[in-house]
């Protein structure tokens, strides 16, 4: 429970998880294999959209994508270098 906690306070703090993405793909500090997993990540969502539940089931029906979204993010912070993470408050490994 107390994960699923955290994937939604993740989620409320979205709005600096882009200025996060940003400076991520523009880090040299970031190897470009990360970077490739990242984008890989990302459009695969995009290309392959399961659904568990479908999105026609209005509010819920967007919760595993908000879910699938919570994680792919988690998984590129989990990526990036700790200075990075330390610039945008994320916590460490958790």
């Amino acid at each position: 429970m107390l994960k699923m906690w955290r994937r939604i306070k993740f989620l409320a703090n979205l709005k600096k998880s882009i200025p996060f993405l940003i400076r991520f793909f523009r880090s040299r500090e970031v190897s470009t294999n990360k970077k490739v997993i990242s984008i890989a990540l990302m459009l695969g969502y995009v290309v392959f959209p399961w659904d568990l539940i479908p999105d026609f089931l209005v509010l819920i029906g967007f919760i595993d994508d908000a879910a699938v979204l919570a994680f792919i993010l988690q998984q590129i912070i989990k990526m990036a270098p700790a200075s990075l993470k330390e610039e945008f408050e994320f916590e460490e490994n958790r």
